[in-house]
């Protein structure tokens, strides 16, 4: 998607920048903003923020999932990404698109369903 954005970086310019925006993430999700979010809004009620090691293999993930995404091409990317999404919904009542909507305007049911209740 980087590539549509930003056309005439070279990749590995791409690269930097997606882990650039990768460990900005990391730094906000673990803001005292984001973590009594997720406490009050979540299914998260506990939750205390990211270990540094966490937040390392985030940022690992994210740079495994940018080479992916550059040998599958943005189709089949999607296509993966939907997969995961779905299995995780499934196996895990958890995925990055729920927290995202959960963040953005909590949904009670989803909450609900997320505990199990």
């Amino acid at each position: 998607m980087l590539i549509w954005i930003v056309p005439r970086l070279t990749l590995s310019w791409r690269l930097w920048l997606s882990i650039t925006m990768a460990a900005a993430w990391e730094v906000f999700e673990n803001s005292n903003f984001i973590i009594n979010r997720y406490r009050q809004d979540t299914a998260a009620l506990g939750y205390t923020g990211d270990t540094i090691v966490n937040s390392f293999g985030d940022i690992l993930c994210a740079v495994l999932g940018f080479m992916i995404a550059q040998r599958l091409g943005f189709k089949r990317s999607l296509i993966f990404f939907l997969g995961m999404e779905l299995i995780l919904l499934f196996w895990i009542r958890d995925s990055l698109l729920l927290e995202i909507v959960m963040l953005i305007h909590p949904v009670n049911a989803i909450k609900l369903w997320q505990m199990c209740q």
